[in-house]
Order: structure tokens, then C-alpha cells, then sequence
């Protein structure tokens, strides 16, 4: 048998060595110190103090504004609930009302009695809902002027501070 001899493989240089960048040195360059003129510096300063203050009052008012939104959505919220309680309550009223009104036409023995019956519970009605409507309006009302009466002075109050 025969033996085969290879020869070892000169190493090549990788590719991107034959193509670097020269390494270079960027120049320092030494600025110069100039000195402010004091009467910029003043108003400099003065400007850097009075955005200061109107970021303080500005924070303030914010700040300010949203207690008052948070005290508005609390009485606004509960007002809704006010209000959803009292349609619940006329709803069963009213459902209480049918019901006593429907049992008192199954115990009817004649037509007459039963117009009777029927005119009384339209009028009975009438007044009902005309009392309800104008309970459930006076509660609208009082909820909205509640709501408003809040937002109203507070961002007065809040935005008169910014001014």
C-alpha cells in the first residue's frame, strides 16, 4: 500500500483583512472660555426663576383641579344611584299597581264594574306618574346642579391662582 503525503496548506488571510480602514486620530480643539456678559446671565437667571414659579403655580393648579374632578365624579356617581334607585322604586310602584288592578278585574261580576274599575285605575295612574315625573325631574335636576355646582367654582378657584 501505498501512502499518500499531503502537504499542509498555507494559511490565507481573511477576506476583510485585505480591506481596513486606516485607524485615524480626530483632532481635539480646545474652545475657548467666554466669558457671559452679566446682564445675560441676570436675565437668564430671571427666566430660569419665572418658569420655575408658573411650573409651581401650574402643578398647584392641577393638582387642584383633579380634587375637584375626583369630588365631582364621586357626587355625580352617587346622584346616578340616587336617581336609578328611584326609577326602580316608581317601576315597582307601578308593577304593584297593575297587579292589584288585574286582580280586582278577575273579581268583577259585570261590564259596568269593570269600566269602573278601569277608569278609576286610569286616574289613579294619571296621578301617579304625573307625581313620579315630577319627583324623578326635581332629582335630575338637583343631581345636575350638584355635579356642576362643583366643577364650576373649582376651576374658577384653580385657574384664578394661574392668572
Amino acid at each position: 500500500m501505498a501512502e499518500a503525503t499531503t502537504t499542509p496548506k498555507a494559511k490565507s488571510k481573511p477576506m476583510t483583512a485585505a480591506f481596513e480602514m486606516p485607524k485615524f486620530e480626530m483632532p481635539k480643539f480646545d474652545i475657548p472660555k467666554v466669558e457671559m456678559p452679566a446682564a445675560f446671565r441676570e436675565f437668564a437667571e430671571r427666566g430660569v426663576a419665572q418658569a420655575k414659579d408658573t411650573y409651581e403655580k401650574m402643578k398647584a393648579a392641577a393638582e387642584e383641579a383633579t380634587d375637584v374632578l375626583e369630588t365631582t365624579y364621586s357626587t355625580a356617581t352617587k346622584g346616578a344611584s340616587d336617581y336609578g334607585l328611584k326609577v326602580i322604586e316608581t317601576a315597582r310602584v307601578n308593577t304593584n299597581a297593575a297587579f292589584d288592578f288585574a286582580s280586582e278585574l278577575i273579581t268583577a261580576k259585570s261590564l259596568s264594574e269593570v269600566i269602573e274599575l278601569s277608569s278609576a285605575h286610569a286616574r289613579k295612574q294619571f296621578e301617579a306618574l304625573s307625581a313620579q315625573s315630577k319627583e324623578l325631574g326635581a332629582l335630575a335636576q338637583k343631581v345636575a346642579t350638584d355635579t356642576a355646582e362643583p366643577i364650576k367654582s373649582g376651576m374658577n378657584k384653580a385657574f384664578s391662582k394661574v392668572a
